[in-house]
């Protein structure tokens, strides 16, 4: 693949309708979005996605019409987070088959195998497909820990390509994973809390949520011109509400409600085990927004 992943490859939001049902058009809105706010790829299905709950069917037709919207623009990485091998190579095959451009793939969480056991999983999905493999090493999630070793092991096997750190601390980690595998393009997540300090240190990019876009593109543009203090300026205006979007079960529910307030999708609708935010947590929200945007204009 020629696309490179590296720069700020958001998670794409996923629309719904207030009755629950997907919302396709609004899906199109959001990658344009993201693409006018200067996104260097998409990631469908990430936990930022609400890619756990969505059906089979519901998956393959948003793919399809992602990837015919964006039509080669950037790379499209789809999010892979089921527990069992089988299943696993067979979602990911279809993803392939579908037009992503690379795979975005969590451990097996449920069993929870041993070293040898994950090394197993990612070579049957690379033995099943042709396109980049990148490794979610996200243990707060998985409860699956991922040891440098462990990655070094894993950028042995074919396609894999990448590793998107999640592992508190991360900045850390970034440096310890460099220092062991010099080879493997490493990104950050966790909505980009410490993504200067990990570009600092050899990562290629950040996987952030989706309302916020322009913003970690400007401090990926500041950090590659050397200006790291203008970089830190432009962070320490978003921090307010990156922090907001950390809590568990809850993010979603105010990048949904953002995207929404800037005309993007029609609902902020989540879905169950997601949470909506209660009526004093939107109030907070919308006064951690109102500052962010007013400090861009």
């Amino acid at each position: 693949m020629s696309k490179k992943l590296e720069g700020i490859i958001p998670i794409l939001a996923t629309p719904f309708y207030d009755d629950g049902s997907i919302d396709v058009e609004g899906q199109k809105r959001v990658v344009d979005h993201l693409l006018e706010q200067g996104a260097h790829g998409l990631s469908a299905f990430g936990n930022a996605g609400e890619g756990y709950a969505l059906r089979g069917d519901e998956r393959r037709t948003l793919l399809e019409a992602i990837v015919k919207h964006v039509n080669g623009r950037v790379p499209v990485v789809v999010g892979i987070g089921t527990t069992g091998t089988d299943v696993a190579v067979s979602l990911c095959k279809e993803s392939e088959d579908l037009g992503a451009d690379a795979l975005m793939v969590l451990p097996p969480f449920y069993l929870k195998p041993d070293g040898d056991g994950v090394v197993f999983f990612y070579k049957e999905i690379s033995d099943a497909v042709g396109i980049p493999i990148m490794v979610q090493d996200a243990p707060l999630l998985s409860q699956v820990p991922m040891p440098p070793a462990l990655l070094a092991r894993l950028a042995e096997v074919p396609n894999v390509t990448c590793a998107k750190v999640e592992a508190p601390p991360t900045a850390p980690k970034i440096s310890c994973v460099a220092e062991a595998v010099r080879d493997l393009v490493l990104l950050g997540g966790l909505n980009g809390q410490f993504m200067i300090e990990e570009i600092q240190r050899g990562a290629r990019g950040c996987m952030p949520a989706a309302d916020m876009t322009s913003f970690y593109v400007q401090i990926w543009d500041l950090l590659a011109a050397g200006d790291v203090s203008s970089a830190w300026d432009c962070f320490t205006r978003i921090l307010p509400l990156v922090r907001f979007e950390l809590q568990p079960g809850l993010g979603v529910s105010a990048v949904k409600h953002n995207l929404v307030s800037r005309g993007v999708i029609e609902s902020a609708r989540v879905r169950h085990p997601t949470r909506a935010l209660d009526t004093e947590g939107l109030k907070e929200l919308a006064v951690l927004r109102d500052r962010v945007w007013a400090s861009s204009s």
